[in-house]
Order: structure tokens, then C-alpha cells, then sequence
């Protein structure tokens, strides 16, 4: 029986979208099945009584390199954070902001008391060299854990656990910092190349606007896959037959499908989410606890970066926990009582965010960040698993996977 289809890819969250632009910039035939009711993956926004509620507390850089292949990022109306940190060590708060983004703002943090001037010394080199060093240099540094490759930088215990492990805590969903220094070398990259922000709409917006100029009836949403074979997918109505197959799902259900990949290991992450009539803040700027109480990750105003996220007269407090939510919102409500140094017994918690499986874990010694995408015999994979676990990760694995497939389908014979 002829094939129906060049690729099926299966899977519509950013890793399936981006490499169904690419297959459809090429011309080649394809369709994409989601299990969901919309596109987008664990990148989604919720309305919640007027409030725009992400599927955990996300935001968007500006560096990521794959997102001008795929969007116009003025179309999304972002919404700018202080490109900086606010950090909790006990009655004081300390400010420290990106100099090359907030020159005002220099002295102050050279002056702050997290670590020693030495300490933010160096952390500024570790974060210039990976800046402007080369990806290619980055990855080819020997590799270890996060945590070890601060050390590995002359940084002390005080500015480690003060700034560093709250801080990457809620970027990598890694408390232990046990996340290659490979991943850490390209997130201090995207920090301190880029801008950090979020759309107008919702985090939800950007697969939307990645989704937009492909066509609709080459996109089943409600079609969960029961099994992919090379050249043939399985739905509970039946099954579609194709040159190849491209898996884009979440880590967990890609390893069902393809079990050679074996089990990908998830960090959790808990959002909360809290309505106020008077912000905390007066900046868009992520505050993080410096008493290593380790409760807390991080908490900003949401609604200062966008107030599109909240009614008139109102704000959103997001604050983020790293793993499941063990937490009672009580105790978080009393620990943001403790970081803003204010009350905040009227708040009014709107809802809290599980996502048990937010990002893989990306140990270090795998061999190299970027895994294989072509399985053989017509099997394809991307996905978050398969590079950077970010958005940047996910959009790059997709696209690097529609290549593969492309060259195999143009391969002779």
C-alpha cells in the first residue's frame, strides 16, 4: 500500500510545530497528530477570571537563535523584565542587575552585599566568556555538573547558595545543580545575550504564532498515537502510512512510543499563583530567598511585565517552587510575607501550577548535548530530551529532526 504522507509527526507541542514549518518550507507532504485540544505542549496559558495563567511560571529570551527562523517576535507584544535579580538575605534586599543592560544600575550591584566583589568579578567573567565564546567552544569544554563549574570558577559558598542556587534553581528545575555545565554554559549565554520577557496573550501565544502559517486541515488535534512503527502510525481509528515518522511528544509518552530511548528522568515544578490589589514590587524584577531556606525558588509581579495578565487595578504574584507541589499554599503565602516584607494575608491565591514533568534532567557525561534524532528505518525523535531542555532545545530539536528527515528522503535509491 503506497504511503499517504511523506512524515507524520506526531506531536504538536514546539518541537513538532517547529519541524512542521520546516518540512512545509520544503514541500514535502506531512501531517501532524496531537493528542491535546490545542497546540503548544507544557507551553500553554489559561484564562483564570480575567487572569492569564502560564502553565507554570515560563519566559521567553530573546537569544534563543531558533525563534527569528520561526517568528516575527514583535507580533507576540512582549513585556519586559528588569534584566536583573532581587535577593532576600534576611531585613535586607539586595539588587543586582545585568550591567551591559542596566548601566545604572552598576555601582549598586558591585556594591551589594551577595558574595564578595570578588566573587562578582568572576562570576561576570564566567558569564562574559560564555557570551562570547563560540557554542561550539562552550560544548567542547570538559564537562561536569553545574554546581561544580561555579566552583570550578573561583565562586564561594556565599555567592553559590545566596544568588546562584535559588536563581538557576528555577531555570534548570534543578536544586542540586546536578544539570550539565554545558546546559549552564548556554543558559548564561541566553542571559546575557538576550532579553527576557513574556507575550502580551500568554505564554500560549508562541506556539500559536509558530503554528500560524501552517496549514489547519494538516493538524489533528483529540488524535492520541497507540504505537509508531517505521512507515506506519497508529490512532484509535486506525492508521496512517508515511515515508517517515517523526515522534515530538513529551519525554515520558517518546519513551513509551520508541522504547529503545529508555526512560528520560523529569524534574517537577509548582507554580503559584496569587491576585493582589497592591504589587509587592514596583518592577518587574525575580526575587529569590538568600537565607537557603530552600522553600521558594522565586517570585516576581507578573503583571509589571505585562499587565495584560491581570485585570485593571489588579497584579499577579507568580511564585515557583522547585518539584511537586508538597508545599501548602499557606506556607507559600507566609514565606512571600517573608521575601516582599510585606503582608500578605488579603492576597488571593487564584490557583497553583503541577507540572510533574517540566523539563528532563540533563546529567552531565552523556556524551554531548545534542543527542541523535534519526533512529533508522524511518524513525525520527526531537524533542527537549534531545538537546537543551529549554524552548530554544525544544525548537532546535524539531528543526534539526525535519533536516534528517529531509536528507533521508532525498537520499537515492
Amino acid at each position: 500500500m503506497p504511503a499517504e504522507h511523506d512524515v507524520v509527526i506526531v506531536g504538536g507541542g514546539l518541537a513538532g510545530l517547529a519541524a512542521a514549518r520546516r518540512l512545509h518550507r520544503a514541500g514535502v507532504s506531512w501531517r501532524l497528530l496531537e493528542a491535546g485540544d490545542r497546540l503548544g505542549g507544557r507551553v500553554a496559558t489559561d484564562p483564570v477570571d480575567g487572569y492569564l495563567i502560564d502553565r507554570g511560571f515560563q519566559v521567553l529570551n530573546t537569544a534563543y537563535p531558533r525563534l527569528g527562523t520561526l517568528l516575527d517576535l514583535a507580533t507576540l507584544d512582549l513585556g519586559w523584565f528588569t534584566p536583573g535579580v532581587l535577593v532576600r538575605r534576611g531585613a535586607a534586599v539586595a539588587r543586582l542587575v545585568n550591567p551591559l543592560r542596566e548601566p545604572a544600575g552598576a555601582a549598586g550591584t558591585a556594591l551589594a552585599g551577595v558574595g564578595s566583589l570578588r566573587d562578582r568579578l568572576r562570576f561576570a567573567a564566567l558569564a562574559t566568556g560564555c557570551a562570547t565564546l563560540p557554542p561550539g567552544r562552550l560544548l567542547d569544554a570538559p564537562e561536569t555538573t553545574a554546581e561544580a563549574a561555579l566552583r570550578r570558577a573561583g565562586l564561594s559558598d556565599a555567592i553559590i547558595e545566596e544568588l546562584l542556587r535559588p536563581f538557576l534553581s528555577g531555570v534548570l528545575v534543578d536544586r542540586a545543580l546536578e544539570t550539565s555545565s554545558h546546559v549552564l554554559a548556554m543558559v548564561l549565554r541566553s542571559f546575557a545575550r538576550g532579553r527576557v520577557g513574556v507575550p502580551a496573550q500568554g505564554m500560549g501565544a508562541l506556539p500559536r504564532a509558530i503554528a500560524a502559517p501552517l496549514p489547519a486541515d494538516l493538524v489533528e488535534l483529540r488524535t492520541p498515537v497507540t504505537g509508531v512503527d517505521p512507515h506506519r502510525v497508529r490512532t484509535r481509528s486506525g492508521e496512517l502510512r508515511c515515508r517517515a515518522v517523526l515522534v515530538a511528544v513529551d519525554p515520558p509518552t517518546a519513551g513509551t512510543l520508541l522504547p529503545t530511548l529508555g526512560r528520560v528522568r523529569m524534574h517537577a515544578y509548582t507554580t503559584y499563583y496569587h491576585a493582589t490589589d497592591t504589587p509587592p514590587l514596583d518592577e518587574p524584577i525575580l526575587l529569590v530567598d538568600g537565607d537557603r531556606r530552600e522553600l521558594v525558588a522565586n517570585t516576581v509581579v507578573l503583571s509589571h511585565a505585562a499587565p495584560t495578565y491581570a485585570p485593571a487595578g489588579r497584579h499577579l504574584v507568580a511564585t515557583s517552587v522547585v518539584g511537586p507541589s508538597a508545599l501548602p499554599e499557606p506556607v507559600v503565602r507566609a514565606e512571600l510575607a517573608r521575601l516582599y516584607g510585606r503582608p500578605t494575608a488579603d492576597w488571593e491565591h487564584l490557583t497553583t501550577v503541577d507540572v510533574p514533568a517540566a523539563l528532563p534532567a540533563a546529567p552531565p557525561l552523556q556524551g554531548r548535548l545534542r543527542k541523535p534524532v534519526a533512529l533508522g528505518g524511518g524513525l525520527f525523535v526531537a524533542g527537549d530530551h534531545r538537546d537543551s531542555p529549554s524552548i530554544q532545545g525544544a525548537l532546535a530539536s524539531g528543526w534539526r529532526a525535519a533536516g534528517a528527515v529531509l536528507a533521508e528522503l532525498r537520499a537515492p535509491g
